[in-house]
Formats: C-alpha cells, structure tokens, sequence
C-alpha cells in the first residue's frame, strides 16, 4: 500500500513537471507552423533550420544574436529565398540583444520573429 502511494505521487510529480525546451524544439513548432522543411541541407553540408517557399529561417537564443544574422544571410543567399531569424528570448534580459539583433537586421533585409517558451505551452 505504501509504495502504491509512492509510485501515485512520483506520477503526480512526473506529469506536472516540464522538461526544458532546447533550440530543436522552437526550430520545430516554428516549422510545423509554417509548413516549411526542417534541416534543409545544403551542397556544403550546412543546415537551414527551416527552408519555406519564402524564407531560409535561423533559429537561434538571444544572445547568439550577431552569430543568427552571417548564417540567416548565408542561407538566404544560398537558396535564393529571404533571410530570416527566429529569436529565442527566455528572459527580460535577452531584449538587448532582440533590440540589436532588429537593427541590423533592418538594414540587411532580414525578418525576425521571435519565441518565448510560454508559445510552446
């Protein structure tokens, strides 16, 4: 009877608990959204993390941010659809980086979307 009752709450505890989101699972619910091709490979061996008919998406964390804008323009150059980036922000912390992040990316024609773990919920 008591390892029954054990068992029920680790149970408990298993099911309320969220195991932490990683880059691949932004990349994914963002694809999946927007019907494109996760991992699209280039002749180079390089990956798109998601090639649409329009866009050749970067996903990437915050503060990786200048590393998200040379891969975004590469990949867009390299399949001849727009560059484009999809910002992982987890904390307040992280809207410097967003703020940078859009102003080059203004000037170089690049979109930017942005995720936050709550929009996986």
């Amino acid at each position: 009877m008591r390892l029954m009752l054990i068992l029920v709450v680790l149970v408990l505890i298993a099911g309320c608990s969220h195991a932490p989101l990683h880059e691949k699972d932004y990349q994914r619910w963002w694809c999946e959204k927007h019907g494109g091709e996760l991992e699209h490979r280039l002749p180079d061996n390089t990956r798109v993390d998601c090639l649409t008919k329009e866009y050749a998406l970067e996903v990437e964390y915050a503060p990786k941010w200048a590393e998200s804008i040379g891969q975004a323009l590469y990949y867009g150059q390299s399949t001849g659809r727009k560059p484009a980036v999809l910002v992982i922000v987890r904390d307040k912390d992280d809207e410097r980086f967003l703020k940078r992040l859009r102003a080059v990316a203004k000037e170089q024609g690049i979109k930017v979307w942005t995720v936050r773990p709550k929009d996986l919920e």
